[in-house]
């Protein structure tokens, strides 16, 4: 439904129309598994799995086509009332998300988030959100995953927009993310908290990450600016002091010095900015998939970029093995460290792991025993952080309930816990055995003995 009911063009579906193989095989969302049309079968999904949470992501040009609230479009508006309200019917708690990569067109043209203007444009779309969705919807994320939106859309261009700014673009558009959450943030305590007694957070995704050589120095720094540059770059600004961590300021500074800038690259909050930024989510929102090793990796310091600021690269060990898609190493105890690692650093907030999966190459077997597996260890990880070490996880979300278009990889890799047969126009839904399977881990509330 990329243009149906007049829901505006986003930054994917420019992206993935320019073609020139940008998307594998120039593949597109325009009808992926067409949930516009077929939400009662993705409804049959949920209940057959025996949801307790679903999450879903808002398209912010289907509510408002130019991305302002100067124009509406009541029929997306209905759309999600009624998923909203049929999710709750069938006891199926939401969780929303306000903007998952697919920022209004419109916007974009008018520097999308490079600008400080999107700032109070996103709030204006936030509270337009709360207020349309907020009696109903208790849990909400502003943001998906800042760092991709960040890194991968604007330094590497390997995401829409495709903008290619190395160390420059990707720590505006990171800095304008962050206030545009913490103003939503604020909008929602503000004047909804009281009455609709939701919480909002935005998702963080992290690996885990440790040193290649755990007696290096080098490669113990090197880890330390890997995780500031990546789950820190976000996490520290809204659960710590609202800065970005010293090692990465301090990094970042010098690296501009040496190239001749005349400050440092990486835009500053101002101490009033600061306040308004520390302490605000209600809850730790984590997407997890994998591990890195971390080796020190020296820049030559030429030209700015992102990496060349991180001096530290992540590598998959050879004997992990890869579940469907080349980086995406199987690592279930990852899961168990990374969690206890949030526990300790980020003072023990109620985590909710709001994306974990793994993925079968197409064409995939419905009879993916081998992923069912690793789904079994990374929730039997989950257990154990839990007892072991107490960390507060509120609930667990499977990426993804279906098939669908996944990015850049388009529909070269398949995720769902359902298939999805895109070859056929009804795009019928058929379950793996792992959907089958992690039915009866809902059913029980836990593995059975």
């Amino acid at each position: 439904g990329w243009n149906a009911d007049g829901k505006g063009p986003n930054i994917w579906d420019t992206f993935s129309h320019q073609g020139g193989g940008r998307v594998h095989k120039d593949q597109t969302g325009d009808i992926a598994c067409n949930s516009y049309a077929l939400w009662e079968e993705d409804l049959k999904c949920i209940k057959q799995l025996g949801l307790t949470h679903y999450r879903f992501s808002l398209s912010w040009a289907r509510l408002l086509p130019e991305g302002t609230t100067n124009r509406v479009n009541q029929k997306g508006v209905d759309y999600y009332n009624g998923i909203i309200n049929d999710l709750l019917d069938n006891n199926v708690t939401p969780m929303v998300t306000l903007f998952h990569f697919d920022l209004p067109q419109a916007l974009e043209d008018q520097s999308g988030w490079r600008s400080e203007k999107i700032v109070d444009i996103f709030d204006e779309y936030a509270k337009f959100c709360f207020k349309m969705f907020g009696d109903r919807v208790k849990l909400w994320l502003t943001i998906n995953e800042p760092y991709v939106v960040a890194k991968y859309g604007y330094e590497n261009g390997l995401c829409a927009p495709g903008v290619k700014e190395p160390g420059i673009a990707a720590y505006q558009v990171a800095h304008n993310l962050i206030k545009a959450h913490a103003r939503a943030w604020h909008s929602y305590n503000t004047l909804f908290r009281k009455e609709q007694k939701g919480l909002v957070s935005l998702a963080l995704n992290s690996d885990w990450a440790q040193p290649l050589d755990p007696d290096s120095k080098k490669d113990q720094e090197a880890t330390e600016r890997y995780w500031a540059f990546t789950l820190g770059w976000f996490a520290n600004p809204i659960f710590i002091d609202g800065d970005y961590p010293a090692v990465m300021k301090s990094q970042i500074c010098t690296m501009s010095e040496k190239q001749g800038f005349p400050s440092s690259r990486i835009p500053e909050f101002t101490d009033e900015e600061k306040r308004i930024i520390q302490g605000t989510a209600d809850f730790f929102s984590l997407n997890y998939y994998t591990v890195r090793k971390v080796k020190f990796t020296q820049s030559p310091c030429i030209t700015p970029s992102f990496n060349g600021d991180q001096e530290a690269e992540g590598i998959m060990d050879s004997s992990w093995p890869t579940a469907g898609v080349s980086w995406l190493a199987v690592v279930p105890w990852g899961l168990g460290k990374l969690l206890k690692y949030i526990k300790d650093t980020y003072n023990n907030p109620i985590i909710y792991i709001t994306e974990n999966g793994f993925a079968q190459k197409d064409p995939a077997s419905l009879e993916d025993t081998q992923r069912w597996e690793y789904y079994k260890e990374t929730l039997l990880e989950v257990l154990k952080a839990v007892h072991q070490d107490e960390v507060k996880v509120q609930g667990y979300f499977a990426w993804s309930l279906l098939d669908n278009f996944e990015w850049m990889f388009g529909y070269s890799v398949r995720f769902g816990l359902f298939h999805v047969d895109f070859e056929n126009p009804a795009l019928p839904r058929t379950p793996y055995k792992s959907a089958i399977e992690y039915a009866k881990v809902i059913a029980n509330n836990g593995f059975k003995k």
